[in-house]
């Protein structure tokens, strides 16, 4: 394993970590927030530095560019490699700071900025076998980015490794940086257009084995409640709080059943995202999540009905419940064409690993991408506990993934393929 390579993986991680990209659920722009674009830009100028002539961003905020294959005696299917700029919207993630613990000793990391917040190896079970790899965490305070900027890192990684390597085969090697995928809108048509690949991988998940060909099925509700606004001095029998009404929507969604913290494996639940508003008007957010169509259905009809017993119990308010379809189970569609998965799989082998063939409890860019007609499982990029203060990644489980993506250029070039 070449130190350089670490060294240079190290380097555009943590530069990458150090932009703010938060997407924003609530906004109506394209991207979601202008400051995506900041780290956008520098992808472009960095893959132009690369060599990669082409390198362009989009005015929809995708950043595309092409790694040119060397084969030319037969047609090699065009592959590509896709991450997104953006962090999650569900914790702090301005000024992040990383820390890189080198040759980490195997102790608790107990991080500066907020000592009550200790990545445990006692918790974090995949952190026990890392003992002398270079670690990144933030610092306590925000996120740290892995998801997914440990992805752009290989990508970039790989088409270093690529071109200093001519004697693997390749075809065209498409690269696709998208933006607000942790919101669910990172996949337009417009992208499917312009993308000009015939298969696409993912990097944006945890362990070292880890092949992602199924996700949830996803929906977002919305419920808007309408109440009785009029001055306290004169509410009685008049006032009608649309704030008591959404808490009663929320008291009676399951939660030692069907919520995120009571279920596990190929189990979907009702999370309720986000309430906002006043005594006036409020505006609640929940997202449906479930392996098979008849569990989502079921999920939204029970949503229904709560909002209508509700509504029933004050029939001034205005209670309104719409379901917006978000993505879909990526297996209905994988399993008609699996030759990317089996290529992956050949290559974790090849690469010393145990595939293991993930149901996520999640979904990526890749969901969509294969719904709308580009198979596209998941690789791993070894982010660790995202979204939050504690999330981490292990530069080896990068540079692993790095040498994975570079077989499956090879294999998808080979002429029996």
């Amino acid at each position: 394993m070449s130190a350089s390579r670490i060294d240079i993986l190290e380097e555009r991680f943590v530069r990458y970590c150090k932009v703010d990209t938060q997407s924003d659920p609530h906004s109506t722009a394209v991207p979601s927030t202008a400051c995506q674009l900041d780290l956008s830009r520098q992808l472009v100028e960095e893959l132009k530095s690369l060599g990669i002539d082409d390198a362009e961003l989009t005015d929809y905020g995708v950043v595309f560019g092409t790694l040119k294959g060397n084969v030319t005696d037969r047609k090699v299917p065009t592959i590509a490699f896709v991450s997104h700029v953006d962090t999650a919207p569900s914790f702090h993630a301005e000024g992040v700071v990383p820390i890189v613990h080198k040759e980490w000793d195997g102790n608790a990391i107990v991080l500066p900025d907020d000592p009550a917040v200790i990545i445990d190896p006692a918790v974090h079970l995949h952190l026990q076998g890392k003992k002398g790899e270079t670690i990144i965490t933030a610092s306590g305070t925000t996120l740290l980015g892995a998801d997914d900027k440990a992805g752009i890192a290989i990508i970039m990684g790989l088409i270093d490794y690529l071109q200093a390597h001519p004697e693997i085969p390749r075809g065209d090697a498409r690269i696709c940086f998208t933006p607000d995928e942790e919101i669910g809108k990172g996949v337009s048509d417009a992208l499917m257009k312009d993308i000009g690949a015939d298969f696409a991988y993912t990097l944006d998940g945890e362990n070292p084995g880890d092949i992602v060909a199924e996700t949830f099925s996803a929906d977002k509700v919305l419920i808007n409640i309408k109440g009785v606004s009029i001055h306290t001095c004169c509410a009685k029998n008049r006032l009608v709080n649309a704030l008591y009404l959404g808490s009663k929507i929320i008291n009676m969604l399951p939660k030692d059943h069907q919520s995120p913290e009571s279920t596990e494996g190929m189990e979907g639940f009702i999370f309720m995202e986000s309430i906002s508003g006043n005594a006036a008007e409020v505006d609640l957010r929940l997202n449906l999540r479930h392996f098979e169509m008849d569990g989502l259905h079921a999920q939204a009809e029970l949503v229904k009905e709560i909002c209508t017993v509700v509504g029933k119990t004050e029939p001034r308010a205005r209670i309104t419940c719409t379901v917006k379809p978000e993505y879909r189970n990526m297996r209905y569609w994988l399993e008609d064409d699996m030759r990317p998965v089996e290529i992956a799989k050949k290559a974790y082998v090849d690469e010393g690993l145990i595939p293991n063939m993930l149901a996520f409890r999640g979904g990526t860019d890749g969901s969509i991408m294969t719904e709308k007609g580009i198979p596209t499982p998941n690789i791993f990029c070894g982010m660790q506990a995202p979204h939050g203060p504690m999330e981490w990644v292990s530069i080896q489980d990068m540079d692993k993934a790095l040498l994975i993506c570079a077989r499956v250029v090879g294999y998808w070039a080979e002429a029996n393929i």
